[in-house]
């Protein structure tokens, strides 16, 4: 834990801050609703992520997350001088933070699997952030130009010209490379190179249970190998935005219409793709990273229009109590997923999540509406655990 000075509102630099709060804080709020339901069968489509190809609104939670990563990439390089990129200390805090974010993400798959070793599933979300943050702040650190004073000087040409190389070189390979049995090309869940990789490299046992084809049992990972590289995009345009974001900050609410323009392109250009290349969550397309890089710099704005403003949300204050304290708000979502699997209850329904749902049937017979009660509940929960961690301005940092 670090204890961290509010910045308020006074200041630009503080409501810039608090945007980037109010988003993440928005992604963990999506990822609470989309993972703790009453019932998985009783699920609003809108919280249900897209079978395959396709995209719902859960499907943003994730990429969400990976865009604020790169926001504070993007705050950060012009605060580093020459010398800071030069020397091992900044490298090896890095390398800690990726790491300690990979040991945690298998720490939690192995406490969610109990404790089956031999069955570990090695990939994971807080995995691929872990490796999405380095690769992306390599790449914002070591194409920065020496600006004035010693400082870097972030540069938007390199950033864009490593997403283009990342999400054409994926696409490339997906497209072309052939799968031993089955050639190039594919895009399902079994034959294509993403999933065969998976498959190959991490083997069948060390994947996530529910990725399943039909008559295949486990055959991809969601967070898998080679679909990371397009990830790194969103990371990528994360840092993009918040750079714009800060050249636009003397100029009040106009400042903004760069990153408005940036979004808008994003998702125009990700949905111009989709006949050609299908939006897809679990193999992380290109016209995926694309389209869910600019509806979060959409919001972003949205949420950095209202923190200029004197208006307020009304949810904005439980938004920032999330969003200071993403991280834990993940372990704690994640730990009371696996408790509410324990079969602990007598009766009927011994999981706390049968449990839980049976009592929100009891006030609402609408199985659907209980079931996002459910869930309701739990981010309450979560928020107010959190509470007086974000009033002390206390918050986990990795």
């Amino acid at each position: 834990m670090s204890k961290t000075t509010s910045t308020g509102g006074a200041s630009a630099a503080g409501r810039r801050i608090v945007s980037l709060d109010l988003l993440r804080g928005l992604a963990v709020a999506g990822m609470i609703l989309v993972d703790s339901p009453g019932a998985w069968s009783k699920v609003y489509p809108p919280l249900e992520h897209a079978a395959w190809h396709g995209f719902t609104a859960a499907d943003l939670v994730f990429p969400t997350f990976l865009f604020c990563a790169g926001m504070a990439v993007g705050l950060m390089v012009p605060r580093m001088t020459a010398e800071d990129r030069a020397g091992s200390a900044f490298w090896l805090k890095v390398a800690k933070r990726t790491g300690l974010l990979i040991l945690l993400g298998l720490a939690i798959n192995l406490l969610g699997g109990h404790f089956d070793l031999p069955n570990l599933r090695l990939p994971g979300i807080l995995q691929r952030i872990g490796v999405c943050y380095a690769l992306g702040t390599a790449i914002c650190v070591l194409t920065a130009r020496r600006g004035e004073g010693g400082k870097l000087a972030f540069s938007m040409a390199a950033t864009f010209g490593a997403s283009i190389v990342l999400l054409a070189t994926y696409w490339l390979l997906v497209a072309f490379v052939p799968v031993p049995g089955f050639g190039a090309g594919h895009l399902d869940s079994y034959k294509s190179l993403p999933a065969f990789l998976d498959r190959q490299v991490f083997t069948i046992p060390h994947l996530w249970r529910g990725a399943t084809t039909e008559g295949l049992g486990v055959t991809y990972d969601p967070e898998g190998l080679l679909s990371t590289l397009p990830a790194v995009v969103n990371v990528l345009m994360g840092a993009v935005a918040a750079r714009l974001m800060m050249r636009g900050l003397a100029h009040g609410q106009r400042g903004l219409m760069p990153v408005l323009v940036l979004g808008v392109a994003l998702v125009v250009l990700g949905m111009a793709l989709n006949p050609v290349m299908p939006i897809n969550k679990k193999i992380w397309t290109p016209s995926f990273a694309i389209l869910t890089s600019g509806l979060s710099t959409v919001i972003l704005v949205g949420f950095e229009m209202v923190a200029r403003s004197r208006s307020r949300l009304g949810f904005d204050f439980v938004l920032k109590v999330l969003g200071g304290n993403a991280i834990l708000a993940f372990i704690l979502c994640q730990l009371l997923g696996v408790f509410s699997d324990l079969k602990i209850i007598p009766g009927a329904n011994p999981s706390p999540q049968g449990f839980g749902n049976a009592l929100a049937l009891s006030v609402l017979p609408d199985p659907y509406q209980a079931s996002l009660a459910c869930a309701v509940l739990v981010l309450a929960f979560i928020t107010v655990i959190l509470i007086p961690l974000h009033k002390r301005g206390i918050h986990l940092r990795l």
